[in-house]
């Protein structure tokens, strides 16, 4: 099973968006972090078009077997 990963991504003006991608997408997306122009992610609930040149911050946790409470 590909690991996956939940990022939320803040942008401008406060808005966040959560999503949830494959190893191979959040490579690609930190690639593109930076630059400018509109970017595609194959996120697990289908594609989302993101401006990088309005993205402030992306944090990321990846899904990992837990024990306990947290």
């Amino acid at each position: 099973m590909a690991s996956s990963s939940r990022l939320s991504i803040g942008f401008q003006g406060g808005q966040v968006l959560a999503v949830r991608l494959s190893e191979q997408q959040l490579k690609e997306l930190e690639k593109g972090l930076g630059s400018q122009g509109w970017h595609v992610i194959q996120s697990e609930d289908g594609p989302v078009r993101v401006d990088l040149g309005q993205v402030v911050y992306v944090t990321s946790e990846t899904e990992e077997p837990r024990v306990g409470f947290g």
